[in-house]
């Protein structure tokens, strides 16, 4: 009766909550209730107090975050208490949710509830490595030297130790490895400054918070830690909310799976070095080896492609120079580890270095097995390093086996879930067979706000003269939203031959991905009136533009995974095993959600306008195209240039 009358009270309150006059109209100037949102935030009050899942599809404008945010505020009140833990995407989001929309609810609720941000270990400071790198400022370059001293600088007033505090150092800066820890390097209870630890600090405010706003690489980070018996970074919960829940099947197949890096063996070494230089002198054999396997996984990195690149680790390995010199890095990696077993219990510096050389020699006979079953194989790339996954090809029993050992809530959320209306592709990948589901549309009248253009006679996605013929799409377009326009592409390659096209054709502000930071390239569109921007991926989702300062969004072509991702041949082959098709049941999902996220960067507001424009022809003569258009918001349809172009001009003109 007991438990009746309280979610009886707590459908009243959140119902009450979204009213005209209920609290959330006291907090925002010209709220009115949308029934959409109330409806969300009725299905997640019901899933927190009855301990099961919900999978929502709220698209944009729905006010999904404030959905589910009072009803996890709510259920905290009064005497009765669950502590919940909200997962975002993006660390972004998970900072817009701790600085701005909880504490706007929290005002208007006028309750004491205790909020805690927690990040990954590598945004928080350790003062531990910061003071060792203290003492071999001379191996930094100059700018990296300037850097660290703004990291000292400010580490003598910070109070969280969030490296997100320091607006005058660049993300990417090279000095940041050389101030933060890692899993593998941080020496935890051995560790001489434990006691002022901000990640240990940041760890204790979560245990005690009634809220905890983390990301989706932290939660399942932990969750992967908790598997072995230790970490456990995040407390336990009553309920678990993730917005951006697209994300999720991937992120966590990573996490369930192993990997192994250069970049692991590299920071090895360089901690190693610094061991030797400060502390084992002695010890002539440390710097030698270290030396030797930091020149081993440079070449090794030459083996593979300049540009960042995925693969098939299993064929890749069949080459006999990759061969060759990945067997070199098992004989260095031994070698290592053979002298840092005779400096055992010199230093806890140097006994960590040696955990982490056995843990390494494991981690490279994982990925060594190339005939183990119901696994991806895969490589991937970056400017420095290579990095090689062993992933799960499913992950559906041991998530699903995780949410039904919680006995919590658990609601998935997120713009771009469904395909076709249905949800079966996404429940499937997490074995969410038993939760309920929700599919809201956008409040957003998208018939009078945009338009979608598909032009025609475009030559095929690998025709030569295909960059050619996105630029001259894109040129009046350009002109007609005087900038203000986003061309997403599928790969660098593309987006790379347009790009130096367009430079000779266009006298606007172009801004090409990878030119600088995405925040500081996002920052100059939104500066500059007419700026373009060109991207990929990244820019697909996660990108709030509203106004006239986005009116324009191009997309090169659907975007299906590459034929050759390895991951993607991986599970293509499990479905294939199963009696079923791959394309229908991986491929075309994956393609509707990734078009459905770069879709949702046009109309982001009530007043937003604009033209979207896909550059496939597959969308009108394939079966399929169905599929997709079907998936994406009602919005007017044409294949005509001219029309798009007038659209454009009558926005700019109003």
């Amino acid at each position: 009766m007991a438990q009746i009358c309280f979610r009886a009270i707590l459908m009243t309150s959140v119902t009450q909550a979204f009213s005209k006059t209920g609290l959330l109209a006291q907090a925002i100037d010209g709220y009115s209730p949308r029934q959409a949102q109330i409806d969300m935030a009725e299905e997640v009050a019901l899933a927190i107090e009855k301990q099961s899942c919900l999978v929502v599809e709220a698209g944009t404008g729905t006010g999904k975050t404030f959905a589910y945010l009072i009803p996890a505020l709510l259920v905290n009140s009064g005497n009765a208490s669950k502590k919940v833990i909200i997962s975002t995407g993006t660390k972004n989001l998970q900072e817009q949710l701790f600085h701005k929309d909880i504490p706007l609810l929290r005002k208007a609720f006028a309750n004491n509830l205790d909020i805690a941000l927690l990040k990954g270990r590598a945004n928080y400071l350790c003062l531990y490595r910061m003071d060792v790198y203290q003492q071999t400022r001379g191996q930094l370059d100059a700018q990296s030297l300037a850097d660290f001293v703004k990291v000292r600088e400010w580490a003598n007033s910070s109070q969280s130790g969030d490296i997100g505090e320091l607006v005058n150092v660049a993300e990417d800066s090279p000095v940041f490895p050389f101030v933060t820890s890692t899993l593998d390097n941080c020496l935890a209870r051995d560790c001489p400054n434990i006691k002022e630890c901000y990640l240990v600090k940041a760890r204790e405010k979560a245990i005690e918070a009634d809220v905890v706003v983390v990301n989706h690489h932290l939660f399942f980070a932990d969750m992967a830690l908790k598997d072995t018996g230790f970490g456990e970074l995040i407390p336990e919960a009553e309920v678990v909310i993730f917005d951006e829940a697209h994300q999720i099947p991937d992120i966590a197949s990573e996490y369930f799976g192993e990997a192994f890096s250069t970049r692991q063996l590299l920071d090895l070494c360089s901690d190693v070095q610094q061991e030797f230089r400060t502390h084992l002198t002695d010890v002539k054999q440390l710097g030698k080896a270290a030396d030797k396997l930091t020149k081993t996984c440079q070449e090794f990195r030459l083996l593979f492609s300049h540009d960042p690149e995925r693969g098939n680790w299993r064929e890749k390995l069949k080459q006999s120079r990759v061969s060759t010199m990945f067997t070199a890095l098992k004989t260095d990696l031994d070698f290592l580890y053979q002298v840092l077993k005779l400096c055992v219990s010199r230093t806890e510096a140097i006994d960590n270095c040696f955990d982490r050389a056995v843990n390494l020699l494991a981690k490279y006979d994982i990925v060594a097995d190339v005939d183990t079953f119901g696994v991806s194989l895969w490589y991937e790339t970056t400017r420095r390093n290579v990095v090689l996954h062993q992933t799960p090809l499913s992950i559906a029993d041991k998530f699903s086996g995780h949410i039904a050992q919680s006995h919590a809530g658990w609601i998935f959320t997120s713009a771009t879930l469904a395909v076709g209306d249905k949800f079966e592709h996404f429940a499937q990948q997490l074995g969410l067979v038993e939760a309920a589901q929700l599919l809201l549309d956008s409040p957003f009248n998208y018939q009078a706000q945009s338009q979608l253009l598909v032009p025609r006679y475009l030559p095929e996605p690998h025709h030569k003269g295909r960059a050619q013929a996105l630029v001259d799409i894109s040129l009046p377009l350009i002109n007609a939203s005087k900038g203000a326009c986003f061309l997403l592409f599928t790969s660098y390659r593309m987006m790379h031959q347009v790009a130096e096209i367009l430079a000779d054709e266009i006298d606007n502000p172009l801004l090409v991905q990878g030119q600088m930071g995405k925040r500081k390239l996002l920052a100059e569109f939104i500066e500059r009136d007419n700026a373009v921007l060109l991207a990929t991926a990244s820019f697909w989702e996660g990108v709030d533009v509203r106004g006239d300062k986005l009116t324009c969004v191009i997309i090169d072509k659907l975007p299906f995974a590459s034929p050759e991702d390895p991951l993607l041949q991986a599970r293509s082959e499990d479905v294939k095993r199963q009696g079923a098709d791959p394309f229908s049941e991986i491929q075309l999902p994956q393609a509707v959600i990734a078009l459905k996220q770069g879709v949702g960067r046009l109309i982001r507001d009530v007043s937003d306008k604009g033209v979207l424009v896909i550059c496939d022809n597959r969308l009108v003569n394939k079966p399929y195209g169905e599929v997709f258009l079907k998936s994406l918001p009602a919005m007017k349809r044409s294949r005509n240039l001219a029309s798009a172009v007038q659209f454009l001009t009558d926005i700019g003109s109003n």
